[in-house]
């Protein structure tokens, strides 16, 4: 059952069909944890919103901060599919246009228990940087098999293209000590976000990934323009989800386009060495802010319908 005007969703796939029928439904549609850019650019809806990243910005900042350490040759392990393939496309275009150079790619299937053969031939490729475009189970097993075949210790720097704090978390900072990676919330940035970060891990015992963030984040923003909107209709409440300004313990003058595309600071995050660690949670350290207008794709690009040009 639909709630009475509004869904937050996940996966690509499920966010693309899901935000159809939001859109011919007439229903708010809230996305977190799905990374297509086609759900603000070529699906676009007047009454959808992609919240907390996308394809885009994961790979700007990711490949943007390793090339500026001296990072330009890359070798990439795909998740074959359409979400892996959107991460490695964007990241080449990235690395390109910054003079750098991709030596090899290597499509995992889903769901890959064995990354050696994939690990091994991004391996001989000589590059410098190994790009992880995949996801959960995919991110965590090819972490630990890269760190398993001594990758990090040949110097070849480890880039995820998405990865959460509990894949961190998991693996451990002996295993993703050095690893760099792109997000758009992190519990221990202010007292904002500590404060949230505490609360949910007295609740569930653990940290919030970006993800929940971000659906909690998007419901409070719902809640507040309903308010403001005084109706749940949806047209008149994501007229005024755009005019108002996203401020919590999320984001920091945020605010969403027109094209439902959520401009946010991004940050780029390191996983710490255990020595540099103070507590089980005190895993990644902020190496730089970029800026939302510089993190997402600019609104004159946007294939958008909604989008006057």
């Amino acid at each position: 059952m639909w709630p009475p005007r509004w869904r937050a969703n996940g996966s690509t796939s499920v966010a693309l069909a899901v935000q159809q029928v939001a859109r011919e439904k007439g229903r708010i549609d809230i996305v977190s944890g799905a990374a297509a850019t086609e759900l603000t650019g070529s699906q676009c809806s007047p009454t959808g919103f992609h919240w907390t990243y996308d394809t885009y910005g994961l790979t700007n900042g990711t490949t943007n901060a390793i090339i500026d350490r001296g990072g330009k040759d890359w070798a990439f392990i795909t998740a074959d599919y359409a979400f892996g393939h959107s991460l490695q496309d964007e990241a080449t275009r990235f690395i390109l246009a910054r003079g750098g150079r991709v030596l090899g790619a290597a499509n995992a299937p889903l769901g890959t228990n064995d990354f050696s053969a994939f690990l091994v031939s991004a391996q001989a490729t000589g590059a410098k940087v190994v790009a992880l475009a995949n996801a959960g189970t995919d991110t965590i097993n090819s972490i630990k098999q890269a760190a398993e075949f001594g990758l990090p210790k040949s110097g070849i720097t480890l880039a995820g293209l998405l990865v959460s704090i509990t894949n961190i978390h998991a693996l451990g900072l002996p295993t993703t000590q050095g690893l760099i990676f792109t997000e758009s919330y992190y519990w221990d940035r202010d007292e904002p976000s500590r404060a949230f970060g505490h609360r949910f891990l007295a609740r569930h015992g653990a940290m919030p990934t970006m993800q929940q963030a971000g659906v909690y984040s998007g419901t409070l923003h719902y809640l507040k323009a309903v308010r403001a909107a005084g109706t749940d209709e949806s047209l008149a409440v994501a007229a005024k989800m755009r005019d108002l300004p996203i401020e919590d313990f999320m984001s920091a003058k945020a605010y969403a386009r027109e094209d439902g595309r959520v401009v946010r600071d991004l940050y780029i995050l390191q996983a710490k060495t255990p020595a540099e660690s103070t507590g089980e949670w005190d895993l990644m350290k902020i190496l730089r802010t970029i800026p939302g207008e510089q993190a997402f794709r600019p609104l004159a690009q946007s294939e958008c319908r909604l989008v006057v040009k």
